[in-house]
């Protein structure tokens, strides 16, 4: 695939998973190749988790010290696995090792996401979590502002832009996610905005202002009306997605501060959790 005329996608940040199959490193790497952007590998390591006891006891220096070296090797690890990825795509990289420290928000991932154009970032696997990845999700989307691709850990390992499933609610958020993927959705075959029916009222016709938007772009787009589900617009977007056989969606994500911390709502928190395609979330 040619590269976008007008794309703005020069720098991709991607979040390197500490083991695994790395399926986020690897569709990073296909991205920047499709999109001619330089491909910058965060491994992390992180402060050591320390177990709190329910009597008075000093922690032993010997565990501290131990945990923190086992996070540098894995770190380093990981770091070793992203430039092994990155030269078989053949794209240009640059990898760092960032360090995260209790209480600090995450300030080595907000850092090196300043100059991306995107971050990507794995799905959480259950059988092989990773530390803190919900929260490090939420810090890339509300703290350092960068639109972020979440990957999931099973069943893809490249960005195929063909047909893509837009979440759309007329939001502010919805509106910068958009604006957000249209490098990657001037490659795409088919738009399909979807809009869950929740029951509320409308005024005019719902869609026409994104469809005439998108149809500007001289995008192929089409725009429906879905019905909620009992798990919320979340699950209705996954099922229209998975019934339309799209290969990405694109969104907003959607949260409330709480004493500096970032909570997910529902319906992001849903797909998130349970997506089996590639996600593109704008705060």
């Amino acid at each position: 695939m040619s590269q976008t005329q007008g794309s703005t996608i020069r720098d991709i940040l991607v979040v390197v998973d500490l083991g695994g199959e790395r399926r986020a490193t690897i569709v990073a790497a296909d991205l920047a190749r499709r999109t001619g952007a330089h491909l910058t590998g965060l491994s992390l390591i992180y402060d050591p988790t320390i177990p709190v006891y329910t009597f008075a006891a000093p922690i032993p220096t010997d565990f501290v010290v131990a945990a923190r070296e086992q996070s540098e090797t894995e770190a380093k690890a990981a770091m070793a696995a992203f430039e092994a990825i990155g030269q078989r795509a053949g794209v240009p990289i640059e990898s760092r090792l960032g360090e995260t420290l209790t209480g600090d928000g995450f300030l080595a991932v907000i850092r090196n996401a300043i100059f991306a154009d995107i971050a990507v970032i794995g799905q959480d696997d259950p059988d092989r979590p990773e530390p803190s990845r919900d929260t490090l999700i939420e810090a890339l989307l509300f703290q350092a502002g960068v639109p972020t691709l979440v990957v999931p850990f099973a069943g893809v390992s490249e960005f195929v832009p063909d047909k893509v499933v837009i979440g759309w609610n007329g939001s502010a958020a919805a509106g910068r996610a958009v604006r957000a993927a249209m490098p990657l959705l001037a490659t795409a075959k088919e738009v399909l905005v979807a809009m869950v029916d929740e029951g509320r009222e409308q005024v005019g016709e719902p869609g026409a202002d994104i469809g005439a938007y998108l149809a500007r772009h001289d995008l192929n787009v089409t725009v429906r009306t879905i019905g909620d589900m009992p798990n919320g617009a979340g699950q209705a977007l996954l099922s229209f997605a998975a019934d339309e056989e799209a290969n990405w969606m694109v969104m907003g994500a959607y949260g409330h501060s709480r004493i500096r911390e970032f909570l997910l709502g529902g319906a992001t928190r849903h797909i998130l959790s349970n997506a089996t395609l590639p996600i593109l979330m704008s705060h």
